[in-house]
């Protein structure tokens, strides 16, 4: 027969019945909870509650990060930056990582099970999803109000890259090699962008993915200032923006897997791609060059997978997509783009001739990876990315007028991948805490785990894009344009 040790049931049981000893009671939240003050006590209590149940759900968020001590507050790479930088007046930025809490504390409400939620809602006393949402609006910002301004200002996001393993995998000397492996991938590349737009191979129909029409008229010049500003313009508005300047992929299609679409939970918790739904995500977001901030436009799409084209393919694996990021000008003129894949991979600046790359420095760490230079902008032109067949590498760039698409594409916000709907009911996000894809990991891990980036090859969230093997850099870095680019004087 079977036997039983008595310790592992009781703490079964524990866990079962929600008793299981409070993951938040110490620091911040306990000493909080022992506060003069009554409402301070009962919010910190609760806040508890909701934190332990995230987290015993497995539904924490992984796109920002909890500032330390101040558990009603999440800040991202860009929020820190311009702290760091003084981009912008402290009780500002603290006030918008108020509202980065908010945002992602509503998606692990929201993909709470039903048993969580109604036993997290039996602890706190209340009835339903909604009255607990109300209970921490007022409590954030209750608490909010003893945040200490400059201790969030401070606070620095940690990196995606996992010292352990550069450390195991003797890093100071494994450097090198990937160096000589990045400089290769470099020199092929440049070789396919320096070759006619009619020499690229076709392998299978040239098909254009994109937004509908441009909007008529001139552009609405107040966007790129409440962008600067971190305010949030309305959703009409802001499409508007986002169509003016959204991006046509020219992708080279020979067989479902060359298709975007909208991803999506499975029967069997497997995530996949509906090529069914035409669809590209967007989300606005700031960057810090030459003393000003500018505005960025993001769009992102989705493929079922990259075609594995060999048993040996250590690239190939479900899921796979494209990112392109726009920076504007303080007038709304594009300064820049640059790309990479889902994964953080394959990231490569495209300026316009008003920047000028910096010296690169005299060290192995990974440069800024320009293939090719874009003109201004013409009127009345989109920019229109050529992508091959299977690994989806974007091989042009250019701007082209009066485009015709064969394939037009939803602009949806990319915060919706957040929560996605369940077969069986309830809701998910598609990343997981560590705000990787679960299902998506490559054989390169296999090779590449000494440059210590997790799981390199899978698909990941905004936020989480660890963007070079040699050295660090992530795409949502504030810095990026000063430490590559200067102005064209």
């Amino acid at each position: 027969m079977m036997k039983w040790h008595p310790l592992p049931v009781l703490v079964w049981l524990l866990l079962a019945t929600g008793c299981a000893p409070s993951l938040h009671s110490r620091g911040p939240l306990g000493a909080l909870m022992a506060d003069r003050d009554a409402e301070t006590a009962r919010c910190a209590s609760a806040w508890r509650e909701v934190e332990n149940a995230i987290d015993l759900g497995g539904v924490r968020d992984g796109e920002a990060f909890r500032v330390p001590g101040q558990p009603w507050l999440r800040t991202t790479r860009t929020l820190a930056g311009l702290a760091r930088a003084g981009g912008g007046h402290g009780a500002d930025l603290v006030d918008q990582m108020r509202h980065v809490d908010a945002e992602a504390r509503g998606f692990e409400l929201a993909n709470l099970s039903e048993a969580a939620l109604d036993g997290l809602a039996t602890r706190l006393r209340l009835s339903g999803r909604a009255a607990v949402a109300d209970l921490l609006s007022r409590c954030g910002a209750h608490l909010h109000e003893r945040t200490d301004v400059a201790a969030a200002l401070a606070t620095t996001v940690p990196d995606d890259y996992q010292a352990w393993k550069r450390a195991a995998g003797l890093y100071a000397l494994t450097q090198l090699p990937f160096s000589r492996g990045v400089e290769r991938y470099q020199r092929d590349t440049a070789e396919v962008f320096e070759r006619p737009l009619e020499a690229l191979e076709v392998r299978g129909t040239l098909v254009r993915h994109g937004a509908g029409p441009v909007p008529e008229g001139e552009p609405d010049a107040g966007l790129p200032t409440l962008i600067m500003a971190g305010s949030e313009p309305s959703p009409q508005r802001l499409e508007a923006l986002f169509r003016r300047h959204a991006p046509v992929f020219e992708i080279d299609t020979t067989g479902p897997d060359d298709g975007t679409g909208q991803p999506a939970w499975g029967k069997a918790g497997v995530p996949f791609v509906d090529t069914g739904v035409p669809v590209m995500f967007v989300r606005s977001t700031r960057t810090r060059f030459d003393g000003k901030v500018l505005p960025q436009l993001v769009y992102s799409v989705w493929f079922p997978a990259r075609s594995k084209e060999g048993p040996f393919d250590l690239l190939g694996g479900r899921l796979d997509g494209i990112t392109v990021r726009v920076t504007l000008d303080q007038q709304g003129r594009p300064l820049l783009v640059d790309t990479m894949h889902n994964c953080g991979c394959y990231h490569q600046f495209f300026p316009t001739p008003r920047l000028r790359l910096r010296p690169r420095p005299d060290s192995l760490d990974e440069w800024a990876f320009v293939p090719q230079s874009l003109p201004s902008p013409p009127p009345d032109t989109r920019l229109l990315l050529r992508v091959s067949a299977a690994s989806h590498q974007i091989q042009r760039l250019r701007w082209a007028p009066a485009l015709d698409i064969d394939r037009e594409l939803a602009l949806q916000p990319d915060d919706s991948l957040r929560s996605l709907p369940l077969p069986g009911g309830g809701r998910r996000s598609l990343f997981g805490p560590d705000g990787l894809v679960a299902g998506t990991e490559r054989g390169e891990r296999l090779l590449f785990w000494p440059m210590g980036v997790r799981e390199p090859g899978a698909m990941r969230q905004w936020g989480r894009h660890a963007t070079a093997f040699v050295g660090r850099r992530h795409f949502d870095d504030a810095d990026l344009l000063d430490r590559y680019f200067e102005p064209v004087p």
